[in-house]
């Protein structure tokens, strides 16, 4: 049986004149919870500047693009009855003074992370997808965590930060980094083992819950999925169905693995952070480490392993020449970062960076 798969992704709000992020999500979810017939997909992130929304479970990767085109269209359609524009960045290519929400929890955030919680205005890509139980979900997560830092080179959407040029293809990830619980992990071995860390750490006190286990890929606290949180939100809709689907290749080949007995790679967590490190800094335009020789490829090379490695998944699942046409095409055209700085060197303007990037976003 195909695995379902969902995504959440996270979007900026912005001035449609000046490309500046704009507080305006409590309007925009009005107008969308209105409009709603049934329940709004939509929801509202740590900052007033941004907008989350969140497809049904797909097993067919055509209906989850269908999803995700449609939904951003809605959030597109919101945001113009609020006098403003959405865009899949992970970060605000122009400056920006990020606004905390409202709601109790966002204000607990805010008091106890101080200025880490103020500049979290990041947008991510979350992709879950289906488990049979606990045990084979952490199975699954101790086989694909060699495999993380690739999603996040292949999503990377966020080169700039407070108007200036990073350096770093994602520096969404050098920023979410700084919150306590986020990263990379070490191997578990056992739900029951999975379940004491979280336990373990909630218990210090220093998270308010365990929604707030960030690690780069975790159970769910909420469905029965294994989800995926390394990811920028990608500027193509194209690329965030390539993301969702590479993740379920992901799941069900580590799932395979576990039953046939195979362990997961030894990697040490330590060389898992370096590896995302990589990842963030070089994206698509350089060298990656190798999950399996640990040494630093090229990343079009890496990307190749990466397929080869989830093949028979894809093929199974009817996925693989879709999957071998979209990374063509990120080939060619580049990630969001890519992107980005394209049409940078080309306008000359951040300003005109933002409006062409709200043209992508609805596909």
């Amino acid at each position: 049986m195909v695995r379902t798969v969902g995504v959440e992704e996270e979007l900026l709000l912005v001035d449609s004149a000046s490309g500046e992020a704009e507080a305006l999500s409590s309007a925009v979810l009005a107008i969308a919870e209105k409009d709603a017939e049934g329940e709004s997909a939509f929801e509202p992130e740590l900052h007033r500047q941004q907008l989350e929304f969140s497809t049904h479970p797909c097993a067919d990767m055509g209906e989850l693009a269908e999803s995700v085109h449609r939904w951003r269209g809605e959030a597109v359609r919101h945001a113009a009855d609020a006098g403003a524009s959405v865009v899949a960045l992970a970060t605000s290519p122009l400056p920006v003074s990020p606004k905390i929400g409202t709601g109790e929890r966002y204000r607990w955030m805010a008091e106890r992370f101080g200025l880490t919680a103020q500049e979290q205005l990041t947008c991510g890509c979350h992709v879950h997808v289906s488990v049979a139980s606990d045990e084979e979900g952490v199975a699954v997560l101790d086989r694909v965590r060699c495999w993380l830092p690739v999603l996040l080179a292949l999503s990377a959407n966020s080169p700039f930060w407070q108007g200036q040029d990073s350096r770093y293809s994602s520096y969404r990830s050098q920023v979410w980094g700084r919150w306590p619980s986020a990263g990379p992990v070490d191997v578990h071995g056992s739900a029951e083992a999975y379940h004491a860390q979280v336990r373990s750490l909630v218990g210090t006190g220093v998270l308010r819950d365990e929604g707030m286990i960030y690690f780069d890929a975790r159970l769910s606290h909420r469905y029965p999925t294994v989800e995926f949180r390394i990811a920028d939100v990608c500027l193509d809709p194209a690329d965030t169905v390539l993301l969702a689907t590479l993740v379920r290749g992901l799941v069900e080949t580590a799932a395979r693995e576990w039953r046939a007995g195979e362990p997961p790679l030894g990697t040490g967590t330590a060389l898992l952070r370096a590896a995302s490190w990589q990842a963030g800094r070089a994206g698509l335009e350089g060298r990656l480490v190798h999950p399996r020789t640990r040494l630093p490829e090229p990343a079009p090379d890496v990307l190749r392993a990466l397929l080869d490695h989830v093949r028979d998944a894809l093929e199974d699942s009817g996925d693989l020449a879709a999957v071998e046409t979209a990374l063509a095409a990120v080939d060619r055209r580049g990630n969001g970062a890519r992107i980005q700085r394209e049409t940078l060197a080309r306008t000359g303007s951040l300003r005109d960076t933002v409006a062409e990037c709200v043209r992508i976003t609805a596909g």
